[in-house]
């Protein structure tokens, strides 16, 4: 099982950042990432999805936290030889390894163009090549979210001219093309697109696919990937629009989606909350308040139920901010447009805790 390898290089304690700078080594393995790194080629060769999923959700983030927690992890080059510089398998550590870099370091101008050209190099794999993989939903999700995420953060970062050194303008010019937001759109566009994944959902309705029943895996020896990360970019495509203030078209996108019904959208938290929150936000926007008001209030009640089973996930403090969001969202709302009875009674009672003072001003 993965949960059980055991780390017994992890330091004791937590150094300094700026020791573990000094420190650090790109082409050193320690012990237990070599394992980890082996067992995770082995178990993505065997389509064995489940214990992919354990180690990629709970043993990845356990070594994070033991040994870099202010380090990137070793260098692609140094695990390599260990899963025979296998290509694709190098791509996904890669793409874990920005992951990792965005969540908890900051990176350097080089390192964010490096995470884009990675990407492009995985969804073109994915596209136009032959990927015979099940990943579990959670990292297909997560490659997703993270590519929106880090689109977002480069625009934030390009933004912000006046603290820029030379060096690092004049790579912006020469990168030109990263993170470019046609790019973006065309990425997760073609997925969709390639995919066949509206048609995957026309055809269920009919009863000609199980692709809901099964939660977008394939159980007769295929590949779940390109359908799923199809699906995912629906989502995604809504994010980016609404980031874009295309609400309308980002609407659009989210179209072949039947969100009122369970999903694969909601075989991951992170997934749902995100959709629901994307979805609520542009309907805000469109003025569509009583819409709004009844998604916001069918989220935060599901988050007020189940937020106890997310306090060890990695996404939990990611989903307390959410809720935040969306409880501020929900009192905009309801300001505008008193829609009460729409609103449960335990979602009403933390509305008035959070947000009463402020709403009461507001009407």
């Amino acid at each position: 099982m993965a949960s059980n390898y055991d780390y017994k290089d992890a330091p004791a304690g937590h150094e300094d950042p700026r020791r573990q700078d000094l420190l650090y080594d790109p082409n050193f393995v320690p012990d237990s990432v070599n394992s980890l790194v082996v067992h995770l080629y082995h178990h993505i060769r065997e389509k064995n999805v489940y214990e992919i999923h354990q180690m990629y959700e709970h043993s990845f983030q356990t070594l994070s936290d033991r040994l870099f927690k202010d380090t990137p992890w070793p260098s692609v080059e140094a695990v390599a030889p260990y899963v025979d510089n296998d290509h694709v398998f190098c791509l996904l550590y890669r793409e874990m390894w920005f992951h990792h870099l965005y969540s908890r370091l900051c990176l350097t101008p080089k390192q964010r163009i490096d995470s884009w050209d990675n990407y492009c190099s995985l969804f073109q794999l994915v596209l136009h090549g032959v990927v015979n993989m099940q990943l579990p939903n959670q990292w297909l999700w997560d490659m997703v979210d993270e590519f929106v995420y880090q689109f977002q953060s480069f625009c934030q970062y390009r933004a912000k001219m006046k603290s820029k050194t030379e060096q690092e303008i004049a790579l912006l010019w020469q990168y030109d093309q990263a993170w470019n937001v046609y790019g973006v759109l065309n990425f997760l566009q073609a997925l969709v697109e390639k995919s066949n994944i509206i048609q995957i959902l026309e055809q269920e309705k009919e009863g000609l696919e199980q692709f809901t029943a099964t939660d977008g895996y394939d159980y007769n020896g295929g590949s779940n990937v390109l359908k799923v990360l199809g699906y995912f970019s629906m989502v995604g495509l809504l994010r980016v629009h609404c980031l874009l203030g295309d609400y309308q078209t980002g609407l659009k996108c989210l179209l072949p989606i039947d969100i009122s019904q369970q999903g694969v959208f909601t075989s991951v938290s992170g997934s749902h909350i995100a959709t629901i929150y994307h979805y609520g936000f542009a309907n805000l926007m469109l003025r569509r308040y009583v819409e709004a008001i009844r998604e916001f209030n069918k989220i935060l009640l599901y988050i007020y139920k189940t937020k106890q089973y997310h306090q060890k996930s990695p996404q939990y403090e990611q989903i307390l901010k959410k809720n935040e969001q969306m409880y501020a969202l929900l009192a905009i709302c309801l300001s505008l447009c008193p829609q009460v009875k729409l609103v449960d009674e335990t979602v009403n009672s933390q509305l008035q805790e959070k947000y009463g003072e402020k709403m009461s001003r507001m009407q």
